[in-house]
């Protein structure tokens, strides 16, 4: 499964989109039972954030959701960092 995760807004403004591709890896059921809680937490439109706050997409498994600051989910904040880091 490819999880992408875009982020944009923040203080800056700046948008920083990474890939994770779950194919080979060890640790691709937690990564894809992760996305599938971020997924099922996320909204089909885009939320109202905060002032400089960070927005997010995640497309997965074929599908997108979007979410915003403050309000993450534990899967979601989790998923986030993970395919922000690991992620090309």
């Amino acid at each position: 499964m490819r999880i992408t995760v875009t982020r944009t807004g923040g203080f800056a403004g700046l948008t920083r989109e990474a890939t994770l591709d779950t194919a080979g890896r060890a640790d691709a059921a937690g990564l894809e039972a992760l996305a599938g809680r971020a997924l099922a937490e996320g909204s089909v439109a885009p939320p109202a954030g905060v002032p400089d706050g960070f927005a997010y997409r995640l497309t997965a498994g074929g599908r997108t959701v979007h979410f915003a600051d403050p309000k993450l989910t534990d899967a979601q904040r989790a998923l986030v960092r993970t395919v922000l880091k690991e992620g090309g």
